[in-house]
This record gives structure tokens, C-alpha cells and sequence, in this order.
């Protein structure tokens, strides 16, 4: 069995060495590496969707246009998994490294496609890099960063949106009409070099290799404390929590295995354990050396990410098709999803129940309902406002600065007491926005109302996101961070695609498929459109954002009695 690549030593450091902010000498390389790589991606998302309607007449597959972007969730679905599985494994470098090498291979093979199946497979593959990388990414913060620090680096991830989100589309129109089409495809992947080279070598130092398992620690903490009294009456330096090292923090020296084990030893000089009597600080006794080996890769959840990927692009073909030969894919879809999401979201979720369950499921309500919302706006200010696409575009720009200012918001240590309201009041901003969002349906309303609404919106957005990151991690032991960050964005992605399937068919069902003819014809033939098909999608998106605003109320798990009686003893109550 193959061993893993980690260098000979490893010295892990002691929490609080070095923190001195995201940006400080410490986290600086790394920090500025990972939201670079957030930048290029947030760069793709905004610039790929100006050029796609050009790319996709050029390649004569208009009628495959839905395809281009569901395909890309759906193999982000799988790719979300994996990473998960990856990263627990063997740490998130390699899913990084080959995440990234993906999303940028997708791009090359949709900017030089001849014809738009081959374009749509790049979107696919694009995907699936897309996936394996936002997964990573969550891993490298919550094993790199101590939690106090993880707060302001998912503020940062917001912020890297706030220029693409205005720059992006602009950027893309110039150079699609310049330019051509391929050029926004093939451009992106040349800066992918500077993040990977500023953020690979921190990321194999910081938080490479499998995770240290929290049980295991805890059980070599308890033996160092029952030695320590036994040998002295004391525990050693660190045990009790009030100083020294935390546990995970030492030395990692690597040895070879038994011959022909293929496998190697792993010692760890911890400070959790005494030193013999008399010893010096230098003498302190070795873990014992334990093999190492990969575990194998979880197969029964691999087969689950192929049905929820599968199952998810059913249920988005049937949406685009509403004859009664739809219902096969759509119940083949169905069958698909179910076991695959309950296997792959935590016990409990569908019920918001108490805790991570209901931190994933909030995820998914806030995510889905906004974007599902968001993905119409524009058609509606084109269609019934008589807007060009590039200002109905522009009007959702200023939610960028609004996103990243309220992850700012939560970041600060001031407000982590209050995170829960803070996510509560940022659901009910995402439910008035989304139910705002239509009443430019009725001519005296002003069109900037819409711009207005969507910037308190993507404030909500960015107090919920960024928290339920933070919590997730939170809740999450250090080698079970992958796995339950694949589920977060699961959840995100899954109800993306389910939110927007059910949007798309009500649309469809009320005369959207005339609108979305008339968004290429005049503003006047456009502006006869009926309405109704628009205020099907808003309102239910906003009733959905209204349940999210319930599930913020479950996200922390309920405390003992005993535990909250002792609180309010203490004056901490509430």
C-alpha cells in the first residue's frame, strides 16, 4: 500500500504562534493565495455568463444553452464529494492541485470547441474542477486558520467578488466584441500560474497531509494526564489547557515500516505527554510510533455522488421540457436524489434538526432561493422594463460591495454573541428583496427600486453564507472538515439546481418561453408579456427565504439545563 507524501519532519505549530491577522507575516502568502484562487474563479462566473449567449448562437446551440450551465452544477455535484473524501484522506493539496488543473483544462476545451456538445462537455468539466476546488478551499481554512481568523478569511472570499461582479461583465463584453467569444475562455486559465504558485507550497505546509483523528488526540490527552499523575502528581505543561501546546502540536518524524509492509511510522514528539522524572524539556517521551496508512476511498459514497449528480441533471432536463414524456426523467431523477442525498447530507437535515444539520440545510435555502430569484432579474427588466442587457445587468452590480460588506460585518469579534440573530436578519433581507423584486412588474414603480432591494439582499446573503461557513467548521472535527464541507456545498449546489428547476417549469408553464423570445425582440413586443409568469418565481423564492429565516433559529444545538442554569448563576445567560 502506497505511503503518504509528507516530508521527513513536520513541525506543526502551537496555536497563537504568529496569529496576527489573515494578512500578517504568518498567513500572508497563504491568505493572499486562496483568495486569488476565489478571484479567478469569481472572475469566470461573472465574465463566462456575459459571453455565453454570443458563444452559444455562434456554435448554433442555442437550443443546448441550459445544458452549458446545468452541466457545470451537475459534475460540481460529484466533484464536491470527492474533494471531500480526498481531502480527508490525504489533506487538500492534491484536490486543490488537480481541482484547479480541471477548471482551467474545462475552459481551454469550451474556448476551442467546434461545436456545442463539445462546449457543453468543457462546461462539464469545468464543473467538476469547480467542485474539487471550493471544497478544498474550506478544508485549507479550517485546518490552517484558528477559528478566530476564520471569520475574516471567508470575509475576504466575499470580497474577492466585488470587483469581478463589476469589472466582470464589462471586461467581457469588451472583449467578446473585440476579441471574440473564445477569448474570455481561453484568457482565464493564464492566471491560474500566481495563485497555485503563491498558495500550494503554504497550503503543503500548514495543512497537508491526512487530518489528525480529534478522538484519538483526546484519548492520548487523557493517557498523558492519568501518567502525569501517577509519575508526579502533576499533569504535564499544556494538559489542562491553561498553557502550553494544544494537542496535534509537536513534531511529526517519519521512519520506514516493516519490509515489505509498504507502509511507514509516524512519531510524534507531543507535549501533551510528560517527560520522565528529571528529564529536561528536551527529553520529553515520544507517542508511540504508529503505522500509517490511506485509507481507502469511501465507495458507497462515490456511488451516492454519481446518483445526486445523475439524478440532479434529470430533474434540470425534465424542467426544460414540460410534455408528459418529462415526467420519466423527472421520476428517474427523483428515485436518484433521494438515497443519494440522504447519504450524503447529515442525519437529520430535511428536518433542520438541531446543529450541523441545520447549519447544511440553511446553506442550501439562502443559496438556492437568491439565485433561483437572481437568474430572472435580468430577463425582467429586459423583457418588461425595456432595459438593455448590459444595464439590467449592471442594476445587480452594487450587491457585490453589499455581499462582501456583510461578511465584513460578521467577521468582527463583536458581533460573534449575536451570530444567529445576525443570520436571522439576514433571511428576512433576502425574503424582502426577492418579494420586492417584482413590483417593477407594475409601471409606476421606479426601476432602481430593484437595484435598491437586491444590494439589502446581497447584505442578508452575505451575513448567512459566511456564517454558516464559520459554523460548519465550527461543528466539524479536524478529519471529518471535508467531508462536511462537501455537504455544505451540496446543499448550496443541490438547491441551486432543484430551486431553479422549479422556478424554470413555472416559468415555462405561465408563457415564460414567449418572454424569453421577446428579451431578443423589441422592448415594446416584450413589454405586452404577461407578468405572472415572473411573480411565480419571486414569490415562492421569498417564501423559501422566510423558512430560512426559521431554520437560524436551530443552528446552534440546545444546552443542557444544568448547563444554562450554571450560565445564568454566572450573569452569561440569554
Amino acid at each position: 500500500m502506497a505511503t503518504l507524501e509528507t516530508p521527513d519532519v513536520v513541525t506543526v505549530p502551537a496555536e497563537g504562534e504568529g496569529e496576527d491577522g489573515v494578512l500578517g507575516r504568518a498567513y500572508r502568502a497563504l491568505s493572499i493565495g486562496i483568495v486569488s484562487v476565489v478571484l479567478v474563479i469569481a472572475f469566470e462566473a461573472t465574465a463566462v455568463g456575459t459571453a455565453m449567449p454570443v458563444a452559444a448562437r455562434d456554435l448554433d446551440g442555442v437550443a443546448l444553452y441550459a445544458f452549458a450551465f446545468s452541466g457545470y452544477f451537475t459534475t460540481s455535484l460529484f466533484g464536491m464529494v470527492l474533494a471531500g473524501q480526498w481531502s480527508d484522506r490525504d489533506g487538500p493539496l492534491v484536490s486543490l492541485t488537480v481541482g484547479i488543473g480541471a477548471f482551467a483544462a474545462g475552459l481551454l476545451l469550451s474556448g476551442t470547441a467546434a461545436g456545442m456538445w463539445v462546449f457543453v462537455l468543457g462546461r462539464a468539466v469545468q464543473g467538476l474542477g469547480g467542485g474539487l476546488v471550493i471544497v478544498a478551499l474550506y478544508v485549507v481554512v479550517g485546518r490552517a486558520y484558528p477559528e478566530r481568523l476564520r471569520p475574516a478569511i471567508m470575509a475576504a472570499f466575499a470580497a474577492a467578488w466585488v470587483v469581478p461582479s463589476v469589472v466582470g461583465p464589462l471586461a467581457a463584453g469588451a472583449v467578446t466584441e473585440h476579441l471574440g467569444w473564445r477569448w474570455v475562455f481561453l484568457g482565464i486559465p493564464a492566471l491560474v500560474g500566481i495563485p497555485l504558485a503563491l498558495a500550494l507550497p503554504q497550503i503543503r505546509q500548514r495543512a497537508g497531509g491526512p487530518a489528525a483523528q480529534g478522538e484519538e488526540m483526546g484519548e492520548r490527552k487523557g493517557r498523558a494526564e492519568e501518567a502525569g499523575r501517577a509519575a508526579g502528581g502533576a499533569t504535564a505543561p499544556g494538559c489542562d489547557g491553561a498553557a502550553g501546546s494544544d494537542p496535534g502540536t509537536g513534531t511529526l518524524t517519519r521512519t520506514a515500516g516493516p519490509a515489505g509492509t509498504g507502509t511507514s511510522r509516524l512519531t510524534r514528539t507531543d507535549p501533551l505527554t510528560p517527560a520522565p522524572l528529571g528529564a529536561g524539556p528536551l527529553d520529553r517521551a515520544p507517542l508511540a510510533a504508529e503505522p500509517l496508512r490511506r485509507a481507502p476511498l469511501d465507495r458507497r459514497r462515490i456511488r451516492l455522488a454519481f446518483g445526486i449528480a445523475f439524478g440532479a441533471g434529470l430533474l434540470q432536463y425534465a424542467a426544460q421540457d414540460l410534455r408528459p414524456l418529462s415526467l420519466l426523467p423527472a421520476l428517474a431523477g427523483v428515485a436518484l436524489l433521494v438515497p443519494a442525498v440522504r447519504g450524503l447530507l447529515p442525519h437529520g437535515t430535511w428536518r433542520a434538526a438541531r446543529g450541523l444539520p441545520a447549519v447544511v440545510l440553511l446553506r442550501g435555502v439562502a443559496a438556492g432561493s437568491f439565485v433561483a430569484a437572481e437568474s430572472f432579474v435580468p430577463l425582467m427588466l429586459v423583457t418588461q422594463r425595456g432595459l438593455s442587457p448590459t444595464l439590467a445587468g449592471l442594476s445587480l452590480a452594487a450587491g457585490g460591495a453589499t455581499w462582501a460588506l456583510g461578511s465584513w460585518v460578521q467577521a468582527r469579534p463583536r458581533v460573534e454573541p449575536y451570530r444567529e440573530r445576525l443570520m436571522f436578519l439576514g433571511m428576512v433581507l433576502v425574503a424582502a428583496a426577492v418579494a420586492t423584486a417584482p413590483s417593477v412588474l407594475i409601471p409606476a414603480v421606479p426601476v432602481w427600486t430593484v437595484a435598491v432591494a437586491w444590494a439589502f439582499g446581497c447584505f442578508g446573503m452575505g451575513l448567512v453564507v459566511a456564517s454558516t461557513s464559520v459554523l460548519l467548521l465550527q461543528l466539524s472535527a479536524p478529519h471529518e472538515a471535508g467531508t462536511n464541507s462537501a455537504a455544505l456545498q451540496i446543499s448550496d449546489a443541490l438547491c441551486n439546481v432543484l430551486l431553479l428547476a422549479f422556478g424554470g417549469a413555472a416559468f415555462a408553464a405561465l408563457g415564460g418561453g414567449a418572454m424569453a423570445h421577446a428579451a431578443t425582440g423589441t422592448a415594446a413586443g416584450a413589454q405586452g408579456s404577461h407578468s405572472a409568469a415572473f411573480a411565480a418565481v419571486f414569490l415562492p423564492m421569498a417564501a423559501v427565504a422566510l423558512i430560512g429565516a426559521w431554520v437560524t433559529t436551530r443552528v446552534r444545538e440546545r444546552r443542557p439545563a444544568a448547563a444554562l442554569g450554571h450560565g445564568l448563576g454566572h450573569g452569561h445567560g440569554g
